[in-house]
């Protein structure tokens, strides 16, 4: 086995899901994305269910199969795979944020702001009230990294509702 394979975002979502689980079968690794890191980062399902195989085919995951039932793979970080995980968590990035708004490309091809805004101001702010609950109910009983991520969430819906609402009353410029 050698962990000397191409790693991707979704290997590090694994790997770091993984690190913080313990063990875990792709249906729980589908589960945690959908709870959390699923409202900012999208990935599919289905590279759920592959990558930790291609990672226990490097050496970087070990994996237990159940014996009856229906056989479900569980997977844990080997030390190969805390330490690709740690030296990745150690890097900088300069990479920005890739923006994939399905609002935005309609308006870009010409649909109406305004229309469109009336449908999305309130849509942003329930994300923005459904965030700020949850920083609320999980500060200081998880990692610091989830609730900053909540408060980046926050900040990012809050321009978008700034946007919509310049758009709903027909603010030039917006």
């Amino acid at each position: 086995m050698s962990s000397e394979i191409r790693l991707t975002p979704t290997s590090y979502i694994v790997l770091g899901l993984l690190d913080r689980a313990g063990e875990a079968t792709p249906y729980d690794l589908k589960q945690a994305v959908g709870m959390s890191l699923g409202n900012f980062w999208s990935l599919p399902h289905a590279q759920l269910y592959a990558e930790p195989e291609r990672l226990a085919a490097a050496g970087l995951l070990n994996e237990r199969r159940e014996d009856g039932g229906r056989r479900r793979r569980h997977y844990r970080l080997t030390p190969a795979g805390k330490s690709a995980l740690e030296a990745w968590l150690a890097e900088t990035t300069e990479e920005l944020t890739e923006l994939r708004d399905l609002s935005m490309l309609k308006i870009f091809f010409g649909a109406d702001p305004q229309a469109l805004a009336t449908v999305q101001l309130p849509a942003r702010l329930k994300r923005i009230a459904e965030y700020e609950e949850t920083v609320a109910r999980i500060e200081g009983q998880v990692p610091q990294g989830i609730v900053l991520a909540l408060r980046a969430g926050i900040a990012h819906e809050q321009e978008w509702a700034r946007f919509f609402a310049r758009l709903q009353a027909g603010e030039e410029g917006a």
